[in-house]
C-alpha cells in the first residue's frame, strides 16, 4: 500500500508540471523594426574660382564685342515695285542688315538685300532713318554697298578682321535683325572653311564660304559676323534650312572676299571679274575613252572667244563636230591641265581660281596639250563682260 500511495503521489506531481506548462503564458517573437530610410542630400560641388572667372570672362567677350559693334549695325528696308496680273504696281518692302565700314557713309550688305530696290532705307542704332544710295553691285558674290549722307559723328564704322586664317571651331557671333528684331546677337563656332555656295539660277557658286551654327535668320542677311575681338570676318548670306528658319547652318561670304569686292564697287560702281574667254569641257575617264584623248582629267577647249585672253595667247577651241551618246561635241581643241603650277582637273577648278586667286590685267601662265604634247603658254586676263 505504501508503495502504491508514493506511485500516486508522484502521477500527481507530475500532472502538475505538465498543467503548469501549458498555463505559463507563451512569448511572442519581438518583430524587426523597419529599416530607417537613407536620406541622400545632394549639394552642388562648387566650381572652382578658376573655372568660373574662365566662364565670366568668355561672357564678358561676347558682351564686350557687342557693346562696341552694335552700334555699326543698320537696319535697312527696301521697297521694291512688283506688278500684278493685270501689270498693276504693287509696291512690297523687304528688309534686311548691313554695316558701317567708315565715315563717309559706306555699308555694305547683300545684294539680294536690295536688288531692284526702288527706294532704300536705313535705319541707324540711335533710331535715325534716312533715305540711302546705292554706289553698286556685285551679284555673283551676292554683295552690295550703299551710301548715306549723315554726320559723321553718328557712324561707328566696324574693324575688317581676315579669313584667311581662320580655324574651325572658332567663336562666331553674328548681330542682325532677325524677323525684324534689330540688332539681335547670335553665338556659334565656325563649323567649317572653304565651302561652295550654290545660288542657283544658273550662276556660279560663292567660294571660300564660311560656315557657322550661330543662329541665322531672315532679316540677318547682310549683317556681320565676327570674331572674338569684334572684327568682321564675313557677311551673313545664306541658311540651310528645310523649314525656313535657322536649324544651325548658316553661310557668310569671307570677309577677304568682301575687301576686294567692296573696294572695286567704292572705286567703279561694280567688280570687273576676270574672264579667260573660253568655253570648255570636263573631262572625264568615259569622255577620255570616247574621244582618246591622252589625259583622263581636264578641261576640253571646245570654243575660244575672239579678241579675248585666251585668243590673244593662241589657245585652239575644237575643229570639229563630233557625236558622244546623245551630246554633239566639238573636239580637236587644246586640253587644259594647269594654270599658275595649279593642277585643273575640271572647269570648277579654273573659275575658281580666276575668281579668288586673280584680277582684271594679271599674267598667268597656262599648261595645255596639243597634239599629244604638253607646253605653256601666257595670257593677260581681260573682264568678264557685265550682264
Amino acid at each position: 500500500m505504501k508503495r502504491m500511495a508514493t506511485l500516486w503521489i508522484l502521477i500527481g506531481l507530475l500532472a502538475a508540471a505538465l498543467l503548469a506548462c501549458d498555463m505559463s503564458p507563451r512569448i511572442s517573437p519581438t518583430p524587426q523594426p523597419s529599416p530607417t530610410p537613407i536620406v541622400i542630400v545632394v549639394t552642388s560641388t562648387p566650381l572652382p574660382p578658376t573655372v568660373v572667372q574662365t566662364a565670366d570672362a568668355a561672357e564678358q567677350v561676347v558682351i564686350d564685342v557687342y557693346a562696341r559693334v552694335s552700334p555699326a549695325v543698320v537696319y535697312i528696308t527696301s521697297r521694291v515695285i512688283v506688278r500684278d496680273f493685270f501689270w498693276g504696281a504693287i509696291p512690297q518692302e523687304g528688309t534686311g542688315s548691313g554695316f558701317v565700314i567708315d565715315k563717309e557713309g559706306h555699308i555694305v550688305t547683300n545684294n539680294h538685300v536690295v536688288e531692284n530696290a526702288e527706294k532704300i532705307v536705313v535705319t541707324l542704332s540711335d533710331e535715325t532713318s534716312v533715305e540711302a544710295k546705292l554706289v553698286g553691285t556685285d551679284p555673283a558674290n551676292d554683295l552690295a554697298v550703299l551710301k548715306i549722307d549723315v554726320p559723321p559723328e553718328k557712324l561707328h564704322p566696324v574693324e575688317l578682321g581676315t579669313s584667311a586664317d581662320l580655324r574651325v571651331g572658332q567663336r562666331a557671333i553674328a548681330i542682325g535683325n532677325p524677323f525684324g528684331l534689330d540688332r539681335t546677337l547670335t553665338t556659334g563656332v565656325i563649323s567649317s572653311l572653304g565651302r561652295p555656295l550654290d545660288l542657283g539660277g544658273g550662276r556660279r557658286p560663292i567660294y571660300n564660304v564660311i560656315q557657322t551654327d550661330a543662329a541665322i535668320n531672315p532679316g540677318n542677311s547682310g549683317g556681320p559676323l565676327l570674331d572674338s575681338k569684334g572684327r568682321v570676318i564675313g557677311v551673313n548670306t545664306a541658311i540651310y534650312s528645310p523649314s525656313g528658319g535657322s536649324v544651325g547652318i548658316g553661310f557668310a561670304i569671307p570677309v577677304d572676299t568682301v575687301r576686294r569686292v567692296v573696294k572695286s564697287i567704292i572705286e567703279k560702281g561694280y567688280y570687273p571679274h576676270p574672264w579667260l574667254g573660253i568655253t570648255g569641257l570636263t573631262i572625264v575617264p568615259e569622255l577620255a575613252k570616247a574621244l582618246d584623248l591622252p589625259v583622263e582629267r581636264g578641261v576640253l577647249i571646245v570654243e575660244v572667244t575672239p579678241g579675248q585672253a585666251a585668243a590673244r595667247a593662241g589657245l585652239r577651241g575644237g575643229q570639229r563636230r563630233v557625236q558622244v551618246g546623245s551630246y554633239i561635241i566639238r573636239v580637236g581643241g587644246d586640253i587644259l591641265i594647269g594654270i599658275d603650277g595649279r593642277k585643273i582637273k575640271e572647269i570648277g577648278d579654273l573659275i575658281k581660281y580666276l575668281e579668288t586667286e586673280t584680277e582684271v590685267g594679271q599674267r598667268v601662265t597656262l599648261t595645255i596639250i596639243r597634239d599629244g604634247r604638253e607646253m605653256t603658254l601666257q595670257a593677260t586676263l581681260g573682264e568678264q563682260p557685265r550682264q
